[in-house]
């Protein structure tokens, strides 16, 4: 029934989603450049019922209330105060057993000199890379998720913590240079509920170099130069070029020399070797708002076809430690991967959208599969959401407690 389920999903809309062509082919990982120009105010107010198969039998029922509240206002000619926090309040079986989890995303101030010169300090939500499943250039995503509300790789890039640093952008004609120094403010992450949980995104002194230049009138590389102190910089590179008229190709990769996720999982004594990490694929926009992608991915610290099978074979205790540390850095278990996503707008009736995607692990075949669907007023938005985890009971998919859920979401905006 599930693969059933899955392949009418193929057939109805797809196997990706991506932006427009012009956003593809903006100058990649650029968001400190986007700043320049100030937002307004909003405030999403969501509403979520779930209801999950386990796999010790059974059904689980949960209920969520969260609050998204985002501003960006100019507050002198060339300052503007950039703010960002979302609460969320999950109750699991009973209005008693609430746990409130509150994520400050970003909380920054911005100074624009000049034209061409832009300042930032405070607590950003820095997001860098062009694939869309997998982001091996985006450095400062390794625990800042405090609350996961959805597997939505966009979702993902949105609702974390932002890091406390300084950042400075210089801009000129079809180009950007970008530095940005994170310092050390705590050790250890913090699960309080209103913690700023300065531990995870700031454990270590941290600097990041970007240099993004436009090359032709479809091709703008972006280098990168990421540096943890502790270990050799690592090396990153974001590159998009139109195919065609309708077809966008994205390569994003880094390397460097680092333990391998394994030994930093269990705290080995590992040496250093170098590894490098990709995804690259292509993203198909169609006539009637239709959005496909396909992304191939690969993380050459995780662990290959040998390893991995040594590893679900082995102590249980040694092999949950390291699925919780790739979960929590946001990296791949196994080195080989696949992503698809698809996007519909207005695909089956009008303010009616379909959104989905499924990830592939290659080395042992688990599946993830997850679909939405979403009807949208103008100030409120109803979704249905659905995934599963399918495989073996100790694949990278098939190991979680949770077979399948189902959701229910009510969004309202101001």
């Amino acid at each position: 029934m599930r693969v059933c389920i899955v392949a009418l999903w193929f057939l109805v809309c797809g196997m990706a989603r991506a932006e427009d062509d012009a956003a593809a082919l903006a100058l990649p990982g650029a968001d400190a450049a986007a700043n320049a120009s100030p937002g307004s105010a909003s405030l999403l107010a969501e509403g979520a019922l779930t209801r999950a198969a386990v796999r010790t039998g059974g059904e689980a029922d949960a209920q969520r209330v969260s609050v998204d509240v985002s501003e960006d206002a100019r507050v002198a000619p060339n300052w503007r105060l950039v703010f960002g926090d979302r609460l969320d309040v999950d109750w699991a079986g009973t209005a008693t057993s609430g746990q409130a989890i509150n994520t400050l995303k970003q909380a920054y101030a911005s100074w624009q000199p000049r034209t061409d010169v832009l300042l930032d300090a405070g607590r950003i939500n820095a997001r860098q890379g062009v694939a869309f499943g997998y982001n091996p250039t985006d450095f400062f995503r390794a625990d800042a998720l405090r609350a996961v509300d959805s597997l939505d790789p966009n979702s993902l890039r949105d609702e974390r913590l932002g890091t406390v640093m300084l950042r400075g952008v210089g801009l000129w004609d079809g180009g950007a240079l970008a530095a940005a120094v994170a310092p050390r403010l705590a050790d250890q992450p913090r699960a309080a509920s209103f913690d700023l949980d300065l531990g995870a995104t700031n454990p270590r002194a941290r600097w990041l170099l970007t240099l993004t230049q436009r090359i032709t009138a479809d091709l703008s590389p972006q280098w990168l130069l990421f540096s943890t102190g502790s270990q050799p910089p690592q090396v990153g590179l974001n590159v998009t070029s139109l195919v065609g008229s309708s077809i966008v190709a994205f390569v994003e990769t880094s390397a460097g020399r680092a333990p391998t996720l394994w030994a930093q999982a269990l705290g080995l004594d590992g040496a250093e070797s170098l590894h490098a990490c990709a995804a690259t694929g292509l993203t198909y926009s169609a006539a009637n708002k239709l959005s496909l992608t396909l992304e191939y991915e690969y993380d050459g610290a995780a662990l290959d076809r040998g390893a991995w099978a040594a590893a679900r074979d082995g102590s249980s205790q040694a092999y949950g430690r390291y699925r919780e540390f790739v979960l929590d850095q946001q990296e791949l278990p196994t080195q080989r991967a696949a992503f698809v996503y698809a996007s519909w707008q207005d695909g089956l009736a009008r303010h009616l959208d379909l959104d989905g995607f499924v990830r592939v692990d290659l080395i042992d075949h688990s599946l993830l599969p997850w679909v939405e669907l979403r009807y949208r007023w103008p100030q409120l938005d109803a979704a249905v959401r659905w995934q599963d985890y399918i495989g073996g009971r100790t694949t990278d998919f098939g190991a979680a407690t949770t077979r399948q859920t189902w959701q229910l979401l009510l969004d309202y905006y101001l």
